[in-house]
């Protein structure tokens, strides 16, 4: 595992992380949740990605139990704030003081520690004032709840507004949370030249597509039983992806990965870690073996010949529009 700097910050993070939404507290078991964490664990992965919304809390609370007993100083803990959790009731979400203070105390009592190493506003919230929110996290910041802040999805407005309060609060923003692939680059032309003004990384989710830079997905054929496809809560964020020109684009990617002796789903992981910006990327897995083969992206460089092959091949598939950075 190699490591790398989160923002213009100090703190060290594996250039690989584990996360675990839509898997932890829904889809697969507690037992084989745990064992994905020590494979994760096993493979030199430190930092663990988690959120209060995912299985409505549960999923923090499966993650808590599995890093039990583990050197605290030794692992990286986030988690986000923002959606719905609890029965639903008004204050149950959102970036208003009360939700953010609530959320906090109620993410660290089922993560079993006394503070978060990265605590981030989950999406951008227009009801409340943008001062409330960053006066909010500032607060949990000089509390020793969390460490740093950061925040997921903003654009790069956003991200700006929010990074000049921050800084004149004393508790700079040092991470966006985005989707990034290969096929998914709406960050590029904004978010991540911003990101590189204000001394933010990105830490990025669903490296793989939700799975379909796996190879799995076939065009013309069912989808595989079992798949995210076929996931309540994970279909609507895959269903973008399975266009039958989008999939025999990603077979035709195969012989590349051969090639540079990767699998696709490592070449996909890999190139996503290419973009100096990018900070970390986050898997996920049902199995443990999933984590043991998607590690081995850690390290790899591509050569520029590979990446403009890449490129070239996924030439009017990939979303480029950064309007797509979209909070509610």
């Amino acid at each position: 595992m190699e490591f790398r700097r989160l923002g213009r910050s100090g703190l060290n993070i594996s250039e690989i992380s584990y996360g675990n939404w839509l898997t932890h507290g829904s889809q697969v078991e507690e037992e084989q949740a745990t064992a994905c964490v020590r494979a994760a664990l096993d493979a030199g992965i430190t930092t663990f990605d988690t959120a209060d919304v995912y299985a409505n809390t549960k999923a923090e609370e499966v993650l808590g139990r599995a890093l039990k007993g583990e050197r605290r100083e030794s692992l990286e803990v986030f988690t986000k704030v923002f959606w719905p959790t609890g029965p639903g009731g008004p204050n149950d979400k959102g970036l208003g003081r009360k939700h953010i203070h609530e959320s906090i105390n109620g993410s660290l009592k089922r993560l079993q520690t006394d503070y978060v190493d990265l605590y981030q506003a989950h999406r951008f919230d227009r009801t409340v004032p943008l001062e409330e929110t960053m006066q909010a996290f500032a607060d949990i910041v000089r509390q020793g709840k969390a460490l740093y802040i950061g925040v997921s999805e903003w654009n790069a407005d956003q991200i700006a507004r929010g990074a000049a309060l921050a800084r004149e609060l004393n508790v700079p923003f040092i991470s966006n949370q985005p989707q990034y692939s290969m096929l998914w680059r709406v960050i590029e032309s904004q978010v991540v030249p911003t990101s590189e003004r204000e001394g933010i990384s990105q830490i990025v989710w669903s490296p793989i597509a939700q799975g379909v830079l796996t190879g799995k997905y076939l065009p013309g054929r069912p989808v595989p039983a079992g798949s995210r496809a076929t996931d309540e809560a994970g279909s609507k964020f895959i269903s973008r992806f399975l266009d039958d020109e989008v999939l025999t684009r990603v077979q035709q990617l195969k012989p590349l990965a051969e090639e540079a002796g990767l699998s696709l789903a490592q070449l996909a992981v890999a190139w996503v870690l290419q973009n100096p910006n990018v900070a970390s990327a986050i898997i996920g897995a049902s199995r443990p073996e999933q984590v043991h083969e998607n590690v081995k992206a850690a390290g790899v460089k591509l050569e520029a010949e590979l990446l403009a092959k890449i490129d070239e091949i996924l030439d009017g598939v990939v979303e480029t529009d950064p309007r797509l950075t979209v909070s509610p």
